[in-house]
């Protein structure tokens, strides 16, 4: 199994406590996700719910030509305020670790984000990953870069 690592960073001019309270809700992924991945969450919370480890997410999402999916991670880990991670219990990749960090910094915060994955399929999966899958996951990160400063503005 091939395990592809992506690596992001990303200073956003908020508090710490802002940066937190954002991205631990698990209703504000799909302010953050491109409307092309037609993202919905399907796990009954609202926009009180806060991350806790064990939490269980369930998503529908279509990462490729409009096909439909489940997707279902767990919150394996939660420090308030410094990191959570998410991890895929099944959906379309065969392995899925995705660390959130953040750590304050003059004048705002940086958020940083270590993801570990690996497509289905062998020799395939890695095909699709180098032809498709890659470069979709660059670009939702690029997607969530925008639409972030959009939300709480640029960081200078």
């Amino acid at each position: 199994m091939k395990t592809n690592h992506v690596f992001y960073e990303q200073k956003l001019p908020i508090s710490l406590e802002k940066a937190w309270d954002f991205f631990s809700s698990p209703l504000n992924l799909s302010k953050i996700t491109p409307p092309s991945m037609n993202f919905v969450i399907t796990s009954d919370y609202t926009s009180e719910t806060k991350m806790y480890e064990g939490m269980i997410i369930t998503y529908k999402v279509s990462p490729l030509l409009g096909i439909k999916m489940d997707w279902m991670t767990e919150i394996t880990t939660v420090k308030e305020g410094k990191y959570f991670i998410d991890e895929q219990k099944f959906g379309p990749f065969k392995f899925w670790h995705h660390e959130h960090h953040f750590e304050e910094i003059d004048g705002g915060v940086l958020m940083t984000d270590r993801l570990s994955y690996a497509v289905p399929f062998g020799f395939i999966g890695s095909i699709a990953n180098a032809l498709i899958v890659a470069k979709q996951t660059k670009d939702i990160f690029d997607y969530r870069e925008v639409a972030v400063e959009k939300m709480f503005g640029v960081y200078r």
